[in-house]
């Protein structure tokens, strides 16, 4: 979907900070956050990752840039474990001592908008286009490159396709592609003449362009 949460390409936001010598947990509740992160998807088995992600992505924009990494991960934890039906919104807050932020509801399923593509379509030297797209639920073509030509480098085997995974549907896998674009054409008038960027790509995203 798209989202603050795509931030790939986008100005704004100052420098990247970085720690030196950075724990891994700043704080024990981060921890329990993570662990539980990992605990409701392989030992519960309430989710998969591609629900976890979306979940995240469904974060009040607001709060999703106040958040910091791990209270991220703990809001769509526990908007998921509400929604699986593993506990209560009420009581949930009641364990918190107040109000707890939840994600937004489940966005429509994208799948509507594209057609399946079980078989590849593309080799190595082709030519492909991203599909222009913004989808009200999960998707996994950054927004920077939707739009854009580029080269297709190779074709890696089959991998889960996200956007069905992330809505519960049937999981299913499909080609994925490590296709070249040129930075200029990506953010025109930008970057040196020199610079490319690769990104992977699913099948479906994609369609042949003559040369």
């Amino acid at each position: 979907m798209d989202g603050i949460h795509d931030l790939g390409g986008m100005q704004g936001f100052g420098e990247i900070s970085m720690e030196s010598e950075e724990p891994t947990f700043h704080e024990p509740w981060q921890a329990t956050a993570f662990a539980l992160m990992f605990a409701s998807q392989v030992v519960v088995r309430s989710h998969n990752v591609d629900e976890y992600r979306h979940s995240i992505e469904r974060m009040n924009p607001a709060h999703y840039l106040q958040a910091d990494y791990y209270e991220r991960v703990l809001t769509g934890t526990a908007s998921l474990l509400v929604e699986k039906g593993h506990l209560s919104a009420e009581d949930l807050s009641a364990r918190a001592g107040g109000a707890f932020p939840l994600s937004r509801p489940v966005a429509p399923s994208p799948m509507a908008d594209l057609s399946p593509q079980l078989e590849p379509r593309f080799s190595v030297g082709d030519r492909v286009r991203v599909l222009t797209i913004s989808p009200a639920g999960h998707v996994r073509a950054p927004k920077f490159c939707r739009g854009c030509v580029g080269t297709v480098l190779h074709r890696a085997p089959k991998f889960g396709f996200p956007d069905v995974a992330a809505h519960g549907g049937t999981r299913r896998k499909e080609h994925t592609y490590h296709v070249e674009f040129a930075s200029q054409d990506l953010w025109p008038g930008e970057g040196s003449s020199k610079d490319s960027v690769v990104v992977d790509l699913w099948d479906s995203y994609l369609e042949a362009v003559n040369r």
